[in-house]
């Protein structure tokens, strides 16, 4: 779009070369040349692209002009002095429209749906909004699917994923700042928080990475991530992610930062703190009792599926004293004639079920979980009968993979399959010793991790026990109102405050 900032011209022969060349081989670009007044003597030309515009009526003037009687006198001649400044002054119009000078914003406006009007001998234009494309109804969402509590999920519209959000929260704090990213997909995305409770060094931390970020094509709010990541090689998410506006509602009550981008139903919520991928949306809608032991079966459940595997290496290969005797002559039994070590038929199990895991992911939904169930029931008895793997070690695996199913975010349950590799490794060197190790090392790297310069670990690491009504388990409502000193939601006594 070489020289597409010269100002509009004054004529519109010129006006059509123009625009021709800057959509060159541009077919879905259409171009339309009208006459009208009572002696067609005003001269016009449309410019829009035709599949992101509703149906065109080809006298589409007629709603344009039809604003004009004040400035027309019965059948006598138009004059287009008058129609010009009628729009330029912005006088009442049916339809909302903006005026454009320069070439640049006429492509613009044409490629987002606009439909653009020229007028003979008037160096401006009109852009009419008619933009229409079908986008995905709300739905339930697929990832969060919940027993309790609203059912309506963020859909690749951001226009309507703001109004979700401004629904639930008609607050003049809540502020939307909207951005845009990449030189062709001129992606819009969002920042999104309530002023009077956002953590205002977080805030401009965020905005400092946005700022630094270097030009880049963003198809979907994810893209930004490794650009305003802390520690883009660890394998612990630091930004939580939801498709439910009452979730990403909530978080904004807490004082966190929406990020959110046209084209893309996810919501990525910062910063974000360990013990939060522990939380699911169903918690605050169930008893409190109930809530907080589902919270503490999920942190066994990540203990499991984080150490399970190795734990049984490290009991069968270094510290067979520590299993009770009949136990033990059952694993010696079925690990009779094994050819492999057990780290070895460890990480082939594990393996193999990560196989059938993605594979009923990627497979269509009415056949992915059959598949994925009858693969690992099939894979497993074949493997006891082949003799590669003892029916002990396929209960381990099969464990594993539960406890890592029962983890409500998804990023989680995907740095455990990472992690639970290495761990097996240590373990077969140094048994249980190795085991603590590498335990070891995961609580350092949590503890070295922030997000958005908030401690990953915290309210543990720094130690604020005023926050832990809501991290082992779930206090009632009212005691966290307590505690947190009036603050009507979060429970969280410095909610909006930098720290």
């Amino acid at each position: 779009m070489r020289d597409a900032k010269r100002p509009v011209s004054r004529h519109i022969d010129d006006n059509r070369r123009e625009l021709r060349r800057i959509f060159a081989g541009c077919d879905d670009v259409v171009f339309e040349h009208f006459r009208f007044g009572a002696r067609f003597e005003a001269e016009a030309l449309v410019v829009y692209c035709k599949p992101l515009v509703q149906k065109m009526d080809h006298n589409i003037l007629r709603t344009v002009l039809n604003d004009l009687v004040v400035v027309s006198e019965g059948e006598k001649p138009l004059k287009l002095k008058n129609v010009t400044q009628f729009f330029e002054y912005r006088g009442p119009s049916s339809r909302p429209y903006r005026v454009l000078d320069d070439y640049e914003s006429v492509a613009g406006g044409v490629l987002a749906g606009k439909t653009v009007l020229f007028f003979d001998t008037w160096d401006k234009a009109l852009a009419f909004d008619f933009y229409h494309v079908e986008r995905r109804n709300v739905l339930e969402p697929a990832n969060e699917v919940v027993i309790y509590g609203p059912r309506e999920s963020t859909v690749e519209d951001l226009e309507k994923n703001i109004a979700m959000l401004r629904l639930r929260l008609p607050n003049p704090n809540f502020k939307v700042n909207i951005h845009r990213a990449g030189e062709h997909t001129k992606t819009r995305f969002m920042i999104a928080y309530l002023d009077d409770k956002v953590n205002r060094a977080a805030l401009a931390e965020l905005e400092r990475r946005i700022e630094a970020m270097p030009r880049t094509e963003l198809l979907d709010v994810s893209y930004l991530r490794s650009f305003i990541e802390d520690a883009v090689y660890s394998p612990f998410p630091q930004y939580r992610n939801t498709e439910r506006p009452d979730v990403a509602v909530s978080a904004l009550l807490e004082g966190k930062i929406l990020l959110m981008a046209d084209g893309s139903n996810t919501i990525y919520i910062a910063p974000t703190l360990f013990y939060e991928l522990f939380q699911s949306p169903e918690d605050y809608y169930q008893r409190t009792i109930i809530a907080s032991l589902i919270r503490v079966m999920r942190m066994i459940a990540f203990f499991i599926a984080l150490t399970l595997p190795s734990f049984y290496i490290a009991l069968t290969t270094f510290h067979p004293e520590l299993i009770p005797t009949d136990l033990l002559l059952t694993i010696l039994d079925a690990r009779e004639g094994i050819p492999f070590p057990a780290l070895v038929e460890a990480a082939l199990m594990q393996f193999f079920f990560e196989l059938l895991r993605e594979a009923g992911v990627r497979l269509p939904r009415p056949i992915g979980s059959a598949v994925s169930i009858f693969g690992a029931l099939i894979v497993g008895e074949s493997a006891i009968q082949a003799g590669i793997s003892s029916p002990i070690m396929i209960v381990v695996i099969a464990l594993t993979g539960i406890a890592s199913f029962s983890l409500p975010h998804y990023a989680l349950a995907i740095s455990l399959r990472i992690l639970v590799f290495p761990l097996m490794l240590l373990a077969t060197l140094w048994g249980g010793f190795g085991l603590m190790v590498g335990l070891i090392f995961i609580f350092l790297h949590l503890a070295s991790l922030r997000s958005l310069g908030e401690p990953y670990l915290s309210p543990l690491a720094p130690f604020r026990p005023l926050q832990w009504t809501d991290v082992f388990i779930l206090a009632p409502l009212r005691v966290r109102k307590k505690l947190a000193g009036g603050d009507y939601y979060s429970g969280k006594p410095d909610a909006g405050k930098g720290r």
